[in-house]
C-alpha cells in the first residue's frame, strides 16, 4: 500500500470518475484551500456533468478516508485542503474568506508549554486567527 495520503487506491476508495476529477482538482489547483462550490464551479468549466450532490458526498467520503481535511471557518462555509500529512495554522481574512497557512515553532511551543502546565497533554488542537487583509494590493479583495 502506498503512504502517500493522497492515493485513491490505498484509501480503499474505487477510483470513479468523479473521483478522480475531484482529487485532480485539489492535487492541481493553485488555490489550496476550496469549498465544494469552488470544486463545482471548476468541474462545469471542464464540462464534466457531476452534479453538487455528488460533490458533498465525495469530499465527505475523502474526507473520512483522510484524503482531505476540512475546516469550518468564521466565513461560514466549510474549507477542504489535501491532507499534507504535516501540522499548519490558518489565517482567516473576514471581508473575502482568503484563508493563508502558517507554522511558528513558538506558538507551537507555547501551547504544549500552556497545555502542560494546566495538567494536560494535546492531542491535536487547530488555530485559526480571524482578521482583515491589509495588504493594498491584495488579489483576493472583492
Amino acid at each position: 500500500m502506498s503512504n502517500n495520503p493522497t492515493d485513491l487506491k490505498a484509501s480503499g476508495l474505487k477510483a470513479t470518475l468523479p473521483r478522480l476529477k475531484i482529487l485532480e482538482i485539489f492535487q492541481n489547483s493553485t488555490v489550496r484551500h476550496l469549498t465544494a462550490e469552488d470544486v463545482y464551479k471548476t468541474l462545469l468549466n471542464d464540462n464534466m456533468d457531476v452534479g453538487l450532490a455528488t460533490v458533498y458526498r465525495v469530499l465527505t467520503q475523502f474526507e473520512q478516508a483522510g484524503l482531505l481535511n476540512r475546516n469550518h471557518f468564521e466565513t461560514g462555509k466549510a474549507i477542504y485542503e489535501l491532507n499534507a500529512g504535516s501540522h499548519h495554522d490558518h489565517l482567516v481574512c473576514l471581508d473575502c474568506g482568503h484563508v493563508e497557512e502558517f507554522y511558528d515553532d513558538e506558538i507551537e511551543s507555547r501551547q504544549q508549554k500552556i497545555a502542560s502546565e494546566r495538567g494536560f497533554k494535546i492531542a491535536e488542537h487547530a488555530l485559526a486567527i480571524y482578521g482583515h487583509c491589509q495588504k493594498t494590493d491584495c488579489p483576493h479583495r472583492h
